[in-house]
């Protein structure tokens, strides 16, 4: 009877082999033109996914390939809760495509009990792309768990570092900017007065229905809405 390692290795060859004939030259002309460096559909990603269920060993293995889309298959087979702080840590810094880093910090990081250490570790990290981790961490208590976080020393350091800040770490903290600016009506004017002074992604290409991620047209059109769906069922109570 082969031993459990060989079983693992034998599964992973397995799905590696599956992933390849996945492998569609368009969608990697697509992917790469963002950075990514995999050729297979997401939907047909999440496809596998789905069949495979829950496996955490195997979502090891697969991280261990060091192959992209292998890597995006193991934040959607893992068991988030099993890594260890340092292995997070560790792993976030090998993510250095922009999809396996967003999938890793969605599917992975933020369901974990060591998010709130890895929050505070990275965003002041010298490594730009990690910082923005922490950022990205930051907007999700922002806007979620609000309590005990510093939100005017937040907006001292947006507004000190976010205008020359590297594209993905800037991206990170104007999230942050604008949940601050839609969340905390208190702290609302500043919000707007400062991405109106930076102008951060005023300039970005936005299809048409879709909201400008430039922070005083993001603010205030969700703001709007907000306010607008409060009215519709204050009338509708009346």
């Amino acid at each position: 009877m082969p031993e459990r390692s060989e079983i693992s290795e034998m599964t992973v060859a397995q799905v590696m082999a599956e992933l390849a004939e996945l492998e569609d030259p368009k969608a990697r002309g697509i992917n790469e033109r963002h950075g990514d460096d995999h050729g297979v559909n997401l939907t047909k990603l999440r496809a596998v996914a789905k069949r495979l269920k829950t496996q955490h060993e195997l979502a090891r293995g697969l991280w261990a390939t060091g192959d992209s889309a292998a890597r995006l298959l193991a934040t959607l087979v893992c068991r988030p809760r099993e890594y260890g702080r340092d292995e997070l840590d560790a792993m976030l810094r090998e993510a250095r495509t922009p999809k396996v880093h967003d999938w890793l910090l969605g599917n992975v990081v933020r369901k974990s009990p060591h998010a709130e250490a890895l929050r505070l570790a990275w965003t002041g990290d010298p490594d730009p792309v990690v910082a923005s981790a922490g950022w990205a961490l930051t907007a999700d208590r922002v806007l979620k768990k609000p309590a005990g976080l510093d939100l005017d020393g937040l907006l001292d350091v947006i507004e000190a570092e976010m205008k020359d800040a590297p594209d993905r770490l800037q991206w990170s903290m104007n999230c942050c900017l604008a949940h601050i600016g839609i969340q905390h009506a208190e702290h609302r004017p500043r919000a707007l007065a400062i991405g109106e002074r930076l102008q951060v992604l005023k300039d970005y290409p936005t299809p048409p229905g879709c909201t400008s991620p430039y922070a005083p047209t993001w603010i205030t059109e969700i703001v709007r809405r907000q306010q607008a769906q409060s009215q519709a069922q204050t009338q509708a109570k009346g």
